[in-house]
């Protein structure tokens, strides 16, 4: 369980230290949207970077021992809008929503609970966003300032069972009940327009997902590769939804990037290459510095699982200002759903009969006995489906779905570490560290002069440029030492490289460990290697 973290508290310091800005915050910030900062970018683009590497350009090997086929993709955010016909967004991506007729919010009907309250022996319920701590609280003062009869117990109720109810709920950021309006439909897709006239014919909309994108090109990613199954897709990518309460900092935000990968394999062995994903993709935090006790993965039961799904893992993780695990990543197998939709027949589907799989490989190896060589040929011989289906499927799909952003959300609450060290003098002052694994680390490391003379600067400076070109590294030759490593234990530096007076005599440096303040001398030609050495994945 992480410690509690005042998230004002904790959102205040990633301002100040540039990791996470509100977006647009001179005018009053909007909701859902943020923005990263100088260290902020930094951290999210070494975790993109880190996916990139562990999961396309060098997967462990599969469940055979095989080697992992991937390539990647990168899909126009925009798309012809039959697309999301097909996928089913535009009928059924929808959450009930609820309106609240005095303070004109909007909220989503199954993310209120409620606290009840006795007044005067009639039954009172106040309403606020599950998982908001703060609300709760609201929420909770305001029943006990309703409740005429003292040591009533207040329970926590669900709003979805209580829409009969509605007369007597008090919505959130009012005051008197009955302010809610009924649960109704409202598609999360936002909607713009393609061309200069702002009508129904150019309607489009913002994707919700990166996935569609991936399932549109396969035929195109066949046909120009030489990929044979099982392979992946990966793409890196936004996706908007227009969420009705967007809350806890960046958690729930309504855009925001995914890592995605469609893995495609042969139906028969479709379970073993979920078991595989799910199983890589638990461990992968892990390896980046996540504590496993934080990390719950929760297999979805048969009631959660969408339509499509054959089966569901999610990695939750404990956020500071949940008391249960949220999720991370969805590791979802769909079937044969996605390829099936997009190929069927129109209006719903794209009418493309070549969104199957023709494995030619396993054809040449049968021929022995056969008529033809033709398979087309062959078909007009009308085979059994099941020996078509040796051939010619619509393969499985794997769909490993990782947000970027709630994983660097998470990087900082795991990192965010408040401890006592020694001072200069031998007293313990308290610090703020930011304990990144060092692949995820904004600044690899800081170079500093001890004093500015005697040649110290000018060695620190030929250090930082011969660095430069392979890490994001720092110069910092103002104020004290043990203030100069204070500000990179707060920007979550993992390593302070000092030059002083012996490095003029013997040509080493002092290189001092964020987390465990350990010191040692290293000769200059071995900083390099002494960083890449940090770098590496599984170290």
């Amino acid at each position: 369980m992480p410690t509690k973290i005042d998230m004002a508290k904790f959102a205040k310091f990633c301002k100040d230290m540039g990791f996470i800005y509100q977006s647009s915050e001179i005018y009053g910030g909007i909701n859902g949207f943020w923005d990263y900062g100088p260290l902020g970018v930094e951290l999210k683009k070494n975790i993109k970077e880190a996916w990139w590497q562990d999961m396309v350009r060098n997967p462990p090997p599969g469940p055979d021992g095989q080697e992992i086929r991937m390539v990647g993709l990168d899909c126009a955010i925009i798309m012809n809008p039959k697309v999301w016909v097909a996928s089913g967004h535009v009928g059924g991506f929808a959450d009930p929503m609820m309106d609240c007729k005095a303070s004109k919010k909007r909220y989503r009907a199954d993310q209120l609970e409620a606290l009840s309250a006795d007044a005067g022996g009639k039954t009172v319920y106040f309403a606020y966003p599950k998982g908001d701590d703060e609300a709760q609280k609201v929420a909770g003062k305001k029943a006990k300032k309703a409740n005429a009869k003292p040591g009533a117990t207040v329970a926590v109720m669900s709003i979805p069972d209580l829409i009969a109810a509605l007369p007597i709920i008090v919505g959130p950021d009012v005051e008197e009940a009955g302010t809610l309006t009924e649960p109704r439909a409202f598609n999360l897709m936002f909607e713009s327009h393609a061309g200069p006239i702002a009508s129904e014919e150019n309607k489009v909309y913002l994707r919700p997902e990166t996935a569609q994108g991936i399932f549109a090109n396969y035929r195109n990613v066949l046909d120009s590769t030489r990929l044979k199954l099982p392979f992946g897709i990966a793409q890196v990518g936004k996706a908007f939804r227009n969420e009705i309460n967007p809350r806890n900092f960046t958690f729930r935000s309504r855009e925001f990037e995914q890592m995605e990968i469609e893995f495609f394999c042969h139906p028969a062995e479709s379970m073993k290459w979920y078991e595989y994903w799910r199983d890589l993709r638990k461990k992968w935090y892990s390896t980046l510095g996540v504590k496993s006790e934080n990390l719950v993965p929760r297999e979805q039961g048969k009631e959660e699982l969408a339509h499509y799904s054959i089966g569901t893992t999610d990695i939750e993780y404990m956020f500071p200002f949940s008391d249960e695990p949220q999720e991370l990543e969805g590791v979802a197998h769909r079937g044969d759903f996605d390829l099936k939709a997009h190929s069927a027949p129109p209006p719903k589907g794209s009418g493309n009969d070549k969104l199957n799989y023709f494995d030619e490989e396993r054809w040449n190896a049968d021929s022995a006995g056969r008529s033809t060589n033709s398979f087309k040929e062959w078909l007009k011989t009308s085979p059994p489906a099941a020996d078509v289906e040796k051939y010619q499927f619509t393969p499985h799909v794997i769909e490993p779905s990782a947000g970027a952003d709630r994983f660097t959300l998470a990087v900082l609450c795991e990192a965010y570490t408040e401890d006592e060290v020694p001072d200069a003098k031998g007293n313990k002052e308290t610090r703020v560290v930011m304990k990144f694994h060092p692949r995820l680390a904004p600044i690899k490391a800081a170079i500093f002069p001890l004093v500015n003379k005697d040649g110290m600067p000018e060695k620190a400076m030929a250090l930082y440029r011969s660095l430069k070109p392979h890490f994001n590294v720092f110069f910092d030759d103002k104020g004290a030492v043990g203030r100069r490593y204070r500000r990179q234990d707060e920007a979550g530096t993992p390593f302070c490289i000092t030059i002083d007076g012996d490095t003029l005599k013997d040509d080493t440096v002092t290189i001092r460990d964020r987390d465990t303040l350990k010191q040692e001398r290293v000769p200059i030609s071995q900083v390099r290697a002494t960083i890449e050495r940090a770098l590496t994945p599984g170290c």
